[in-house]
């Protein structure tokens, strides 16, 4: 079968990763004898830099008629300016919009072998395996209105935070379907106690939730959350949350992990269940002072391409290879920069994704 996968490498260490991604997933098709047909095209800053626009028409074109999308990362400091509104993060924020990408897959987990890179304490991390599920097209990243403008008594701004009944049901019915192959707890967080968008939320999520009889919702306060997210991490299974309240808690959740270069994400246009169009990429920034040093770690990068094989294209047994492939290569001891320790085999980012590509090939069945 062949698959068309749009590729955009965007801006600072985002083209070496995803360059070691679609290695992998080239590995991968090679393997198992499936036609993946990779198309470039530039966005972010490097769009910016190019054609004046953090995302061309035509590059949204290419994305709606792919099967997956796999993105490196957008932004940095050249792109920096508080005068302007034309930022590199635009594109992000247009693609999730036209594409529907409503639900926001972060997978977090501690490996055994890394526990000692997180700033915890082994016991507290040990065992931490969480999903979670961000709402990504409301919200008040999309919320109206949005301006900011002059006043007698100085500037002013403001943002909204906006949610309708549909779209919380329907990233929740993400998250309760994510629970029933997993330990089928789901948390859904919000600020049920000061937002009146909350108690929508909260009202809602109930109320899909009896949809699902296997699944137990419950519910917790943000600020709670963020201090139990530390404190006893193995409690929680899938966690289902708002747009902001995503975007903080999984950059949080990152210390369980120990590197942020370990955590894929998949923003998906629909149910996990079967194909879906979807958007791949690591959680990190492009980090910028490392680009084209050869140290990133790109194995958040790898990890959202086994993201894409699952949910995009439906192939489960392929991007488990993947999944082991990465756990194989870090039990032999080999490390990037980032979570490289003494007595560890420290490796480039190439590297890296050679080393991954070498088990897919190896591997049996």
């Amino acid at each position: 079968m062949g698959y068309r996968i749009a590729v955009l490498r965007g801006d600072g260490i985002g083209p070496e990763v995803t360059a070691e991604a679609q290695k992998v997933l080239e590995a991968v098709a090679g393997r198992f004898q499936h036609g993946l047909h990779f198309e470039e095209a530039p966005v972010g800053g490097a769009a910016l830099d190019t054609m004046g626009t953090p995302m061309a028409d035509e590059t949204l074109t290419l994305c709606q008629g792919s099967d997956a999308i796999l993105l490196g990362a957008v932004g940095g400091p050249k792109w920096d300016d508080a005068r302007t509104d034309l930022r590199p993060e635009q594109a992000l924020f247009r693609l999730r919009k036209e594409l529907n990408l409503f639900a926001n897959i972060r997978p977090v987990m501690s490996y055994p072998m890394l526990v000692d890179k997180s700033p915890l304490r082994p016991e507290i991390v040990t065992g931490a395996d969480i999903i979670f599920v961000r709402e990504l097209t409301g919200g008040l990243y999309f919320g109206q209105p949005k301006k900011r403008w002059e006043t007698p008594q100085g500037r002013r701004a403001v943002d909204s935070e906006e949610y309708s009944e549909h779209e919380i049901a329907r990233v929740v019915r993400v998250a309760c379907e994510l629970a029933r192959n997993r330990r089928r707890m789901v948390v859904s967080v919000d600020k049920f106690n000061a937002l009146i968008s909350s108690r929508l939320w909260r009202q809602v999520a109930t109320e899909v939730a009896e949809e699902y009889p296997d699944v137990d919702l419950s519910h917790m306060l943000a600020d709670t959350f963020s201090m139990q997210l530390i404190m006893n991490p193995t409690r929680f299974d899938v966690v289902v949350t708002t747009n902001m309240f995503g975007d903080i808690f999984t950059d949080e959740a990152a210390v369980l992990a120990g590197s942020m270069g370990l955590l894929p994400s998949a923003s998906l246009s629909g149910l996990p269940t079967g194909r879906t169009l979807g958007l791949y990429e690591p959680i990190h920034g492009s980090a910028p002072d490392i680009a084209g040093e050869g140290i990133a770690n790109p194995l958040a990068a790898i990890l959202s391409a086994a993201l894409l094989l699952r949910y995009s294209l439906d192939l489960e047994f392929e991007a488990q290879a993947i999944e082991v492939a990465v756990t194989s290569v870090l039990e032999d001891g080999y490390r990037t920069s980032d979570i490289y320790s003494e007595g560890t085999k420290r490796v480039t980012t190439q590297e890296m994704g050679d080393l991954i590509v070498a088990k897919i090939r190896a591997a049996k069945g």
